[in-house]
């Protein structure tokens, strides 16, 4: 089996990503009044995945996707709720055996306790559309309205973590711990 590293695969590609506008103002609304937000990280388990059609090989990549960066904003005061938003900017391959044009990915977010319990978690898809002969699609996703319940003003943003991922499969998961990662050949 060919193993190479992947990050290349992508570096290239969320560079493309810095050009893409979200809720400017939204974002311009929560950056105003800034607090402690909560931590915001990706999941490494689940940062990225590669599906296949047959044995684990760049031969039958069917499709993948990587979460490249994640940041925060957010906004509370008193004892209102935090109100945060996100910016994930993900990066997209169809390999070899990827016969779909479009297809929908699901990744998720997450509201936990710094360290201890899920508080709430959601699932969202993104279309892709990739075009005649093209193997890689960046996106960026703004989500503007993740709000997090506080119990009192004393209460900081620093308490709670807000985590992203995709939503993979068991297998996808030992397969991203095992270190392994795999490079199209023209991308090389």
């Amino acid at each position: 089996m060919k193993t190479l590293l992947a990050t290349a695969l992508f570096a290239a590609a969320a560079s493309a990503l810095a050009g893409c506008a979200g809720s400017d103002k939204a974002r311009a609304a929560r950056e105003a009044n800034p607090a402690p937000c909560p931590n915001i990280l990706i999941l490494k388990d689940a940062s990225r995945f590669i599906e296949f059609d047959g044995e684990e090989s760049v031969e039958n990549i069917a499709y993948s996707g990587e979460m490249v960066d994640v940041a925060s904003t957010c906004r509370y005061y008193a004892d209102e709720p935090i109100e945060a938003g996100i910016t994930i900017d993900l990066a997209f391959g169809r390999g070899p055996k990827g016969g779909e044009d479009e297809k929908r990915f699901t990744y998720f977010v997450a509201v936990t306790r710094k360290d201890t319990e899920v508080i709430a978690k959601k699932e969202f898809q993104v279309p892709v559309k990739f075009g005649d002969g093209e193997s890689i699609k960046v996106e960026q996703i703004d989500i503007d309205e993740v709000v997090i319940p506080r119990a009192s003003e004393t209460v900081s943003g620093l308490n709670f973590e807000i985590i992203v991922g995709f939503s993979v499969t068991p297998e996808q998961a030992i397969f991203n711990r095992s270190g392994k990662s795999l490079k199209f050949p023209e991308l090389q």
